[in-house]
């Protein structure tokens, strides 16, 4: 019996860290926040996107904060710079990481801390080719403040 309710549980942990869109085809894996301190206003979304067809991601947004932003991180001027992207082109086939130092969903205007083991809801509208759009929701644990990897074990799973 425990490794039945063991089991279950470790299907919903994996349902929670993967979403799919259905039409667009794309697929959100290892999703996560990093956690703040009191006062901090702003944090990290991080997680590996990848598309079937062509698509882009071209807003998101999460009820924890009226503002959310996708950002690059990279080098200019031999100085590392934080710059928000209008767009983030999720090639056919290819995965796409947003991770700490590169790619990520920035949450600005934080009202209130969030502490590592809280879910973030967030929503992620993504654009084909064809012009058209379309939502995928997911909730992202929140982890340590001094996470920069996905921990291991938690891969996702296509639907």
């Amino acid at each position: 019996m425990k490794n039945r309710i063991a089991h279950i549980l470790a299907i919903t942990s994996a349902a929670l860290l993967t979403a799919h869109a259905a039409n667009a085809q794309v697929t959100v894996k290892d999703a996560w926040v990093r956690a703040t301190v009191p006062q901090q206003k702003a944090t990290g979304a991080f997680m590996q996107l990848s598309a079937a067809k062509d698509t882009k991601l071209v807003s998101a947004s999460s009820p924890i904060t009226p503002l959310v932003e996708v950002h690059e991180m990279a080098m200019q001027d031999n100085v590392m710079r934080m710059r928000q992207v209008p767009t983030l082109e999720l090639p056919a086939g290819k995965t796409v990481e947003l991770k700490p130092g590169g790619y990520h969903v920035m949450l600005l205007d934080l009202k209130q801390q969030v502490k590592e083991g809280d879910t973030v809801p967030l929503t992620l509208v993504f654009e084909g080719k064809d012009g058209k759009r379309e939502s995928l929701e997911v909730k992202a644990p929140v982890r340590a403040l001094n996470a920069s990897a996905q921990p291991a074990g938690h891969g996702g799973h296509k639907h």
